[in-house]
C-alpha cells in the first residue's frame, strides 16, 4: 500500500522535493538542494530508493548528485564525464534514467554516459558518437542536448534517445550501434523538398506508453507524433490540438492510450500558452481526439510555458498529473487532469518534474 508521494523538482537554482501522503492534498517543500546548482532532471531509482539529480553548466561543469535519505544528505560525482581529447567538453547533464541496474545520463553537447556503480563513476557510450550523422548534428535553441532517455522495461540492450536538434536514435545492442528513427517526422524549418530528412529533426520530448513498450510518443518542434512498432515510422497525431508546438508530454501510468500535453502558441509567437489561457490537453484514444482541461488553471493574462521535462504522472488511482512552469509555479491534479490547483509558486524556473511513490 503506497504511503508517501514525492515530487522531484529540478530548477535553475537547485533541486527541491515536495512530499505528501496518498491524499495529495497537502504538500511540504524541502530544498533547494545541490548547492543551488542548475539542476535539469531529478529522478528516483525505485530499485534502490536513491534519488539522482543531474545538472551543471559551463561554469560548474557536469555532475550527478545523489541522496539516499530523501534529501537530508547529498554527494555528487563528475567522474568520467569527458569526451576524448580534442572534442568540446561536457557542459552539463540534461537527463537521467535508471533501469536494469544502470544509470544513464544524457549530456550537452549531445552524448550518452552510463554508470554501473550507482552513480559513482560514468563511462562514455562511444557508439552514439560514432553514428554517421554525428558531424551534421546542430544545436536547437537550448543547445545540442540529449534530453530524453527511454530504456526498454524488459530488455536492457534496447534504449531510445532524443537529441535536439538531431532526432531520435535507437540501439538494441546496448549502445554499440545506433539507428536513426525519424521516418515521418517533419522539419518545417528546412527547404520544402528536404522536410523529411533521416536526421536533423528537432524532437522536444520522447516518452513510452505504459505496458506497451513499442509505442512511443514524440512532441516535436514541428508536430506531435505516435509510433506503434518501436522501430518504423511516426504518425502525426496533432489534428485537434491548438498548436503543433510544445515541449512536455506525460503518459498515463496504466493506459497506453492516454497522454497529456501542454501546447504552446508557436516557436515564433512567444512560446506561451495559446491566447494567454492555460490548458492541459488530454487524449484517451492515442491521439485520435483531444480535449482541453482548464478547470483550476488561469484563463486570462497567463503567459507561462512548461519546459520539456516539467510534466509527470504518478501511479496512484486515480492518477495524479503534475507540471511546473518557467515562472516557478507547480500545478497538480489528483483526478487524472479533470481539475487542477496550484500547490507552489515563487520557485525558480522549473526544468523538470518527476514523481516517486513509496510503498
Amino acid at each position: 500500500m503506497p504511503s508517501t508521494v514525492l515530487l522531484l523538482i529540478g530548477t535553475r537554482k537547485g533541486a527541491f522535493i515536495a512530499t505528501s501522503d496518498m491524499s495529495r492534498r497537502d504538500w511540504t517543500l524541502s530544498g533547494p538542494f545541490c548547492d543551488a546548482w542548475p539542476i535539469n532532471h531529478v529522478i528516483a531509482d525505485p530499485a534502490t530508493g536513491t534519488i539522482y539529480a543531474g545538472g551543471g553548466n559551463e561554469w560548474f561543469g557536469p555532475a550527478v548528485w545523489q541522496t539516499s535519505d530523501r534529501g537530508k544528505t547529498w554527494t555528487h560525482s563528475n567522474q568520467g564525464f569527458a569526451y576524448p581529447e580534442g572534442q568540446d567538453p561536457v557542459k552539463s547533464v540534461w537527463s537521467l534514467a535508471a533501469a536494469h541496474g544502470t544509470l544513464h545520463a544524457g549530456v550537452e553537447p549531445a552524448g550518452l554516459f552510463r554508470s554501473r556503480d550507482g552513480g559513482k563513476t560514468f563511462a562514455h557510450v562511444d557508439g552514439l558518437q560514432e553514428h554517421p550523422s554525428r558531424p551534421t548534428w546542430m544545436p536547437g535553441a537550448g543547445g545540442l542536448i540529449l534530453h530524453s532517455l527511454v530504456p526498454h522495461p524488459d530488455d536492457p540492450d534496447r534504449i531510445w534517445v532524443a537529441i535536439s536538434a538531431a532526432g531520435v536514435f535507437y540501439t538494441e545492442d546496448g549502445g554499440k550501434t545506433w539507428v536513426a528513427q525519424n521516418k515521418g517526422t517533419r522539419a518545417d524549418f528546412m527547404p520544402e523538398d528536404q522536410r523529411y530528412p533521416e536526421t536533423g529533426q528537432c524532437v522536444h520530448c520522447l516518452i513510452m506508453a505504459p505496458g506497451k513498450p513499442d509505442r512511443l510518443y514524440q512532441q516535436n518542434h514541428c508536430g506531435m507524433y505516435r509510433c506503434d512498432d518501436g522501430d518504423a515510422a511516426w504518425t502525426s497525431i496533432e489534428e485537434g490540438l491548438p498548436s503543433p508546438f510544445g515541449f512536455p508530454a506525460a503518459a498515463h501510468p496504466r493506459d497506453p492510450d492516454v497522454l497529456y500535453l501542454i501546447p504552446l502558441n508557436g516557436a515564433e509567437q512567444g512560446r506561451y500558452v495559446p491566447d494567454g489561457k492555460a490548458a492541459v490537453w488530454r487524449t484517451r484514444d492515442a491521439g485520435k481526439t483531444w480535449e482541453a482541461l482548464r478547470d483550476g488553471l488561469p484563463q486570462e493574462n497567463c503567459f507561462f510555458n512548461a519546459l520539456r521535462q516539467a510534466m509527470a504522472t504518478d501511479r496512484l488511482e486515480p492518477a495524479g498529473v503534475y507540471f511546473g512552469t518557467n515562472t516557478g509555479e507547480l500545478y497538480a491534479s489528483t483526478d487524472e487532469g479533470d481539475s487542477w490547483r496550484k500547490i507552489f509558486d515563487n520557485l525558480p524556473v522549473v526544468h523538470s518534474v518527476e514523481t516517486y511513490v513509496i510503498d
